[in-house]
């Protein structure tokens, strides 16, 4: 697939004016979480709401980090997620639930983001056929 990086916005979820650019974050479908470095998150007031939280790196390794919750700005795009607080050395990555949630989708060939298109949803005034017999 290759490789691209993009850059946010970060928000408090609590108080909406504390945010920070993040200039460059690894666009990573592969990996769950989004994470930002805990500098830049503790500068914007977000709170560390789970403190022990272990994740496995690709190459198997086990980390600990703290996680919270922020908002998240791509261009014109938002959500809120959990986010991992980052330590030094740790690379700033966009992940899976957070490009979900902003119904981003992966453009290979252009190495950018791009609108996911309509959502799916379920259908109202379903009737079962078994019910209806």
């Amino acid at each position: 697939m290759g490789t691209f990086y993009t850059s946010c916005r970060v928000e408090n979820h609590v108080d909406r004016k504390k945010s920070a650019e993040v200039p460059k974050l690894l666009v990573d479908s592969g990996a769950e979480f989004t994470r930002i470095s805990g500098e830049t998150l503790k500068n914007i007031g977000v709170k560390r709401e789970k403190k022990d939280y272990t994740f496995v790196m690709a190459n198997g390794q086990h980390i600990t980090r703290p996680v919270g919750f922020a908002i998240i700005h791509v261009g014109d795009a938002l959500t809120i997620d959990e986010v991992i607080f980052g330590e030094p050395g740790d690379l700033q990555i966009l992940g899976a639930r957070s490009l979900e949630g902003m119904n981003l989708r992966v453009d290979s060939r252009a190495k950018k983001l791009v609108a996911g298109g309509p959502i799916l949803a379920a259908a109202q005034n379903v009737v079962n056929h078994a019910q209806s017999h």
